[in-house]
């Protein structure tokens, strides 16, 4: 299985030299960019491997950091793009994280930082895949026609439009729950579309991704000279939004201090901009969405139960793909569709074993999970017809880990069968041993999640030393 592989832009030997050593050492394969320009010819080059995460130098000569961002985020939205720079301000980070950027470290930074903010990235970027040119299409943004765009004859699908059609005709807060990946951002922006707001503003923002330090000035803006490097007068997204709709997507992660201003925003509909003398009235639609229960975390204390009064008027839960699988056929020939139509290429047919693969599989990452594997398989195929051959990750295989390697001869060590059910008692009937055992869980969590050994080693709750040691150990294939 693949390492991860990580693009260094960095035009300092000394600081390019560093970065790799402590890229290395965590588990990933570094790769060195000298100038903006090269970073972005190498991302553009597609003979060579794929990117998973770029750690890129802000102050550079010729194109910087900024600019290179701009240059790669219309065809590359899903890269994650750690910024790195030695001259931090709060308008610096608002321009890079404006610009695409999803962390942003101030060097000199530990090497824990640095490892910390590349694992998140991965994280982040794990369901994502390669899909991003057919983002806004597949969302039905270009469409306009609201409801009309979204796939789905199952019981549980149809309950959830028929709410967010009698939602789409009123103007209250809409709150859509459900896991990752389920399409949250898509029904909202079906019911901006079928409201009388249709073709006005749609702002998301994700509200989990927004460094702490800088979320009210991202959502409410701020003035100039509200803060050192605070160089000119930036509007927030309720600004974005106004006369539209403002989707707060993830806002159960909102700190405690913004949930407070985000409340007076939604009752006296006018926000304060960070620095700001006096208020700005705004008129907008607030839709919000979580993947965590939001009535936990009042109970928890880690969010306000005024404001989960105030967006709860009218919730709205999407159901996980698994829980709506006579779906997966419709959304497998829209999704093709889809595909052909935005890389140029003949629509790809499905054969009726590859469609009993995908309809028999839980599909953890939901819809974004499906949209990536045929995404995938399109791109990787040369047959007009996709086959099960070509889901590889989802087809059921022989363990990745030999018998003679991980348990003695008296007690041979059980395939793991479809489902990652893990058998305690080996062939002999008695109980297998730990190493056996532990041999079997880290084989099945490299299956799970790709060989990516940073989300692996999270996962296990060990660290990627200790994970490496272990693949190694145990003769387990992470090649």
């Amino acid at each position: 299985m693949a390492i991860e592989r990580i693009l260094i832009v960095e035009d300092e030997i000394t600081q390019s030299t560093l970065l790799s050593g402590i890229v290395g050492r965590a588990g990933y394969e570094a790769e060195i960019a000298m100038s903006g320009q090269e970073a972005v010819d190498r991302l553009a080059d597609a003979s060579r491997p794929a990117i998973d995460v770029m750690l890129l130098d802000l102050v550079m000569p010729g194109m910087d950091g900024i600019e290179v961002l701009k240059a790669i985020r219309p065809k590359m939205p899903a890269l994650p793009v750690i910024m790195l720079t030695a001259h931090s301000s709060i308008a610096t980070v608002v321009d890079a994280m404006r610009a695409g950027a999803n962390d942003f470290i101030v060097k000199p930074a530990s090497a824990e930082r640095i490892r910390t903010a590349i694992e998140a990235g991965l994280k982040t970027s794990a369901f994502v895949g390669e899909i991003g040119p057919m983002r806004d299409q597949i969302r039905g943004r270009a469409t306009g026609h609201g409801f009309e765009g979204l796939v789905g004859t199952s019981e549980s699908m149809q309950r959830a439009v028929g709410l967010a059609k009698k939602a789409a005709k009123a103007i209250i807060p809409v709150l859509i729950e459900g896991e990752s990946g389920v399409g949250k951002e898509v029904f909202a922006n079906a019911i901006h579309d079928a409201s009388d707001r249709s073709g006005t503003p749609f702002v998301a923002v994700n509200c989990g991704a927004i460094p702490e330090n800088l979320v009210e000035s991202i959502l409410f803006g701020h003035e100039k000279g509200a803060f050192t490097g605070a160089t000119e007068k930036r509007i927030g997204k309720f600004q974005e939004a106004d006369g539209g709709t403002l989707f707060l997507d993830e806002v159960g992660e909102l700190p405690l201090d913004v949930q407070v201003k985000l409340l007076r925003a939604i009752q006296e509909k006018e926000i304060d901009p960070v620095g700001g003398r006096q208020s700005i009235k705004v008129n907008i639609r607030i839709i919000s969405a979580t993947n965590r229960n939001l009535a936990e975390r009042v109970a928890e204390g880690a969010f306000r139960e005024d404001l989960f009064y105030r967006l709860n008027v009218f919730p709205i839960h999407l159901p996980p793909l698994r829980d709506r699988k006579s779906d997966i056929r419709s959304l497998t020939e829209h999704f093709l569709d889809q595909i052909a139509h935005m890389e140029d290429i003949d629509r790809r047919q499905i054969s009726v074993a590859t469609l009993k693969l995908l309809e028999g599989y839980d599909w953890p990452g939901n819809i974004r999970q499906l949209q990536n594997a045929l995404f995938r398989a399109v791109i990787l195929s040369d047959s007009e017809t996709l086959t099960p051959s070509d889901f590889p990750h989802l087809t059921p295989t022989q363990p990745i880990y030999s018998a003679e390697a991980t348990a003695p001869p008296s007690s041979p060590v059980l395939p793991v069968p479809e489902g990652m059910t893990l058998p305690l008692l080996g062939a002999d009937g008695h109980i297998r041993s730990f190493e056996d055992l532990e041999a079997a869980i880290i084989a099945m969590t490299l299956e799970k999640y790709d060989g990516k050994m940073a989300e692996v080693a999270r996962r296990l709750g060990i660290g990627r030393s200790t994970l490496y040691r272990k693949v190694a150990e145990y003769g387990l294939d992470n090649n």
